[in-house]
């Protein structure tokens, strides 16, 4: 029997798949980050919350994309990993292209508006790097 031909087998793999791939990935933000994501949401801090929520979304976001452009379950993943790869370099550069503050602080500092553009941008380098999956 094809698994994969299955579209009910198909839709729960790939899903598992994503919610493996989103909780090691937000642990890879969460290394590289100054501040503690989950400790700082439950604390109400909305900048975290909004920063964290792009990166889920971008991170669900580049998986839609990679989703729709693989039938093998292999070539989602790495399609997946290195957009996430892509993401995260994305982050690295607008934290280089700020000078005058550093964003994790200005974030940890529950500074709101650095949190909506960081959840912006995030969000939107997803769609760039999600059209770009083959």
């Amino acid at each position: 029997m094809d698994f994969m031909g299955n579209a009910f087998l198909k839709t729960a793999a790939n899903y598992s798949v994503v919610v493996l791939c989103m909780v090691l990935f937000l642990a890879v933000f969460e290394l590289v980050t100054r501040y503690k994501n989950w400790v700082e949401i439950k604390n109400g801090n909305l900048s975290v919350a909004m920063a964290t929520g792009g990166k889920i979304f971008g991170i669900a976001n580049i998986f839609r994309y990679s989703i729709s452009q693989n039938d093998s379950l292999l070539m989602m993943v790495m399609w997946g990993i290195f957009g996430f790869i892509l993401l995260l370099i994305g982050y690295f550069i607008y934290e280089f292209l700020t000078p005058k503050f550093q964003i994790d602080k200005e974030i940890e500092n529950d500074n709101r508006a650095v949190g909506f553009i960081s959840m912006v941008i995030s969000v939107g380098l997803s769609f760039v790097i999600g059209e770009g999956i083959e």
